[in-house]
């Protein structure tokens, strides 16, 4: 793994595909994927996945904000037991509610405590923000994650039943969903 790979803590696993038709890796998030109190819409964007391991029997998706001026960074969102034929989730598959997410899928709540996709919000001051969409191929079907947990707790479950994993990683200024003139 690299040496700035925010995931080598982790340990090292396959790596699989994931692709999006509304954010490019490496590139700017789109408004959409910014929060409404920062002038986006708080949509998680669309996700597609390919290539992961034959035994994975369930997925995780993680988006995460290490650069988060937190001292612990800042979750936007956590789902977990996506059945194993899920490859992919629609734009706003995230929102409050999860009505777009496959039954039995769980959403535990991000750091404003909501059970839903939070979009990017970085405070002035602390420059480009990372966005790290992950999707996670899970060896078991289901994890028994109480669903009031914090993210935290699900990355520590996933730690210990991984697979492989896919990364986009998006970015994040402030003021990044408002159109320059």
């Amino acid at each position: 793994m690299a040496q700035n790979d925010p995931l080598a803590r982790f340990g090292e696993v396959p790596l699989f595909t994931l692709t999006s038709s509304d954010m490019t890796d490496g590139a700017p998030l789109d408004a959409a994927q910014y929060g409404t109190g920062s002038g986006g819409r708080n949509l998680s964007p669309q996700l597609e996945w390919s290539g992961f391991p034959a035994g994975t029997k369930s997925f995780a998706v993680t988006v995460y904000d290490p650069d988060a001026p937190t001292g612990s960074g800042f979750w936007h969102w956590a789902v977990f037991n996506l059945p194993a034929d899920c490859t992919s989730l629609p734009e706003a598959a995230g929102a409050l509610q999860g009505r777009l997410l496959p039954t039995g899928a769980v959403t535990l709540p991000n750091e404003g405590r909501q059970p839903a996709f939070v979009g990017a919000g970085p405070p002035a001051g602390t420059g480009t923000h990372r966005y790290q969409f992950i999707v996670h191929a899970v060896d078991v079907a289901r994890l028994d994650i109480d669903p009031d947990s914090t993210p935290a707790v699900l990355g520590f479950n996933l730690h210990f039943h991984t697979l492989a994993r896919a990364v986009l990683e998006a970015t994040g200024v402030h003021g990044g969903a408002t159109p320059t003139a």
